[in-house]
């Protein structure tokens, strides 16, 4: 491992930590300034959490995914009508571009749930109809996890908690909503203001050991959603898309792999699972302002699945 991360580009000073894990087996770690609990900032890595509390609720009759957002979010505008909820898990709901939400997040010293709710009343229409492209979007996971907190009649915090982070004994995770920049004891982010405090589409603070438990969690449907969350997405008119429920839908050496990123200021991180091999991959890189994690997972997978390839061959 220490060679492909070489390889990869890291330097032995970067502060990081590397892990992959199969069920039965010991996880193997790389860690350089970080340990395997080292709590960080999971960015993006987030969004299939959020999904995984969604799914547990249309599991138990709570959440219907094709009840409009105006139902959940009866003070937005009425394009929220034209709006499904499938449409928000798959990035298919046609809100305002990440750009444009943020310039009308006013008043406010960090990134948060309401500021991002109220920049999206000011939008009087969509630019597009929601079901017909696939464009990743924050806001519509914020969105997302406001619909989940008003079925649940809980703060998503404590639902995650209850039904996600406690029953799988991943005790150094939680959704954090603030008011400081980062929970007690993480490691602290290499810009703290603006914060990362809404929830959905972020909001997740974790560590490496707690995300590779998620993983193998997910590869034995330990939850009970681990088929629903891996069906990729359509438009609306059938057209297939390479994203799921809050996971990226790849193939690698002729398995399926279900992968994410994640990235804040100075922060890198990357979630990938391969459910045939039964191997979660997950990395975690501060200070880092680069995009070198996808050639390193790429890499990791190649050393893993080579041999198991070989050894069906012969």
């Amino acid at each position: 491992m220490t060679a492909l991360l070489s390889g990869a580009g890291y330097r032995g000073d970067e502060p990081i930590v590397v892990g992959m894990r199969r069920r039965g087996t010991p996880p193997v770690l790389l860690a350089q300034g970080l340990t395997a609990t080292t709590i960080a900032y999971a960015a993006s890595l987030s969004k299939q959490m959020t999904a995984a509390c969604a799914a547990l609720l249309v599991r138990n009759g709570a959440l219907d995914m094709e009840s409009p957002l105006s139902r959940w979010l009866p003070q937005l505008p009425s394009w929220a009508g034209a709006v499904r909820l499938r449409h928000l898990v798959h990035h298919t709901a046609a809100l305002p571009a990440d750009a444009e939400v943020d310039a009308l997040i006013d008043g406010e010293t960090d990134r948060t749930t309401p500021g991002i709710l109220r920049a999206l009343t000011r939008f009087p229409a969509l630019d597009r109809r929601p079901g017909t492209e696939h464009v990743y979007s924050n806001a519509g996971y914020v969105c997302l996890a406001a619909a989940v907190e008003r079925a649940a009649d809980l703060p998503l915090p404590d639902f995650a908690r209850r039904h996600l982070f406690g029953p799988l004994e991943m005790a150094d995770t939680r959704f954090w909503p603030g008011p400081d920049p980062a929970p007690p004891g993480a490691a602290p982010l290499v810009r703290p203001r603006p914060a990362p405090l809404s929830l959905g589409d972020g909001g997740v603070w974790t560590t490496l050991s707690d995300l590779l438990r998620w993983g193998q969690a997910l590869n034995a449907d330990e939850l009970g959603v681990s088929e629903l969350m891996q069906t990729p997405g359509r438009l609306d008119d059938g057209t297939p898309i390479d994203y799921a429920w809050g996971i990226g839908v790849r193939s690698h050496a002729g398995h399926r792999v279900y992968r994410h990123g994640g990235g804040w200021t100075g922060l890198r991180a990357i979630h990938a699972r391969v459910p045939d091999l039964d191997l979660t991959v997950a990395l975690i890189a501060i200070d880092d302002h680069t995009e070198r994690r996808v050639p390193l997972l790429d890499s990791l997978l190649d050393a893993v699945s080579r041999p198991w390839v070989e050894g069906r061959a012969g």
